[in-house]
């Protein structure tokens, strides 16, 4: 991986060797931590709807903090409320018996923040109060598990060569961004792991089809479908695995992800690859990594991290 410090590298190496989970959060608890905020999750009206969450005071978002007063609305999107199939049934449903805190037959319903409460067999947010119970246009009680994958290429000039910012001196990166659709925000592509879905998997086929608008083709050129697999057979860089402070998030629901990181060093597997919006995208397009970056719910961040890490321009 790019920039460890000795002290990383151990740290990875240990983790390899002893696949644990308490090693990971060890070396990546500081990002994931520094993250599990709410700003976005506080934001009325609720996505979609002219839901008006209950106004929750910072003082108030913790648990901990005792608030006898706390009302807050309750909403659950006439979409989920269909129940289609990647959405639970209401809880107290006949036969709806969620394993929370647990892998949930083929539903992975443990949090990358450890273990959340449970009150009156309904979760709570790991992070807090939203000021609205109930699931929103979330499908899943508790957490419900995205992937985003972070495409990546070297800026380069005519001859070849990498660009650097003039004032730091550093190289550009440049990273494959979607419009999203829903609200107009560019973002990371990505989307829901599907249940019994490797990562890997979902990472693959989530940019494949904001990106690549596979959804409504018949198949790939043959040439582009060797770069897209030899782009994703190589090791990803983890960027975040943990909470995200998403607009959609409620007190009993609320979105996780695990950012990665798949580059381009040489730029030859990316360079002609045909980008075209499809699935949940309007548009998509090489962006520049840059402190200006404005980027739906915790992406901004994911791309300062990657910026860290690979020793790129960004400030």
């Amino acid at each position: 991986m790019v920039g460890h410090t000795l002290t990383q590298v151990v740290a990875t190496a240990a983790l390899t060797a002893v696949g644990s989970y308490v090693a990971y959060r060890w070396l990546y608890a500081a990002p994931r931590l520094a993250m599990a905020s709410h700003i976005k999750a506080l934001t009325s009206p609720y996505p979609g709807s002219q839901v008006q969450r209950r106004l929750v005071p910072s003082q108030k978002v913790s648990w901990t903090a005792e608030w006898p007063e706390y009302h807050p609305v309750e909403y659950t999107a006439p979409s989920v409320l269909s129940q289609p199939p990647w959405a639970d049934p209401a809880l107290g449903k006949e036969g709806f018996h969620p394993k929370f805190n647990a892998l949930d037959g083929s539903v992975q319903r443990q949090s990358f923040t450890g273990t959340y409460q449970v009150d009156n067999e309904t979760p709570r947010n790991p992070v807090g109060r939203t000021g609205v119970t109930g699931r929103g246009l979330l499908g899943r009680w508790g957490p419900n598990h995205a992937a985003d994958p972070i495409i990546t290429r070297w800026k380069r000039d005519a001859s070849g060569q990498k660009i650097t910012d003039q004032k730091s001196a550093k190289p550009i990166l440049q990273f494959i961004a979607i419009q999203r659709k829903d609200c107009g925000q560019w973002a990371i592509p990505g989307g829901m792991v599907d249940p019994g879905e490797l990562i890997t998997a979902t990472l693959r086929r989530e940019f494949c089809e904001e990106a690549l608008n596979s959804l409504e083709k018949s198949g790939e050129e043959k040439c582009t479908e060797e770069k897209i697999n030899n782009l994703f057979s190589q090791e990803y860089l983890l960027i975040y695995r943990g909470y995200v402070d998403d607009p959609r998030n409620t007190d009993n629901s609320w979105m996780e992800t695990q950012a990665v990181n798949y580059h381009d060093e040489t730029g030859h597997l990316l360079d002609l690859l045909p980008l075209e919006a499809g699935d949940d995208a309007g548009k998509v397009q090489w962006v520049d990594v840059s402190s200006s970056c404005s980027l739906y719910a915790n992406h901004a961040n994911f791309i300062q991290i990657l910026a860290e890490k690979r020793g790129a321009h960004w400030a």
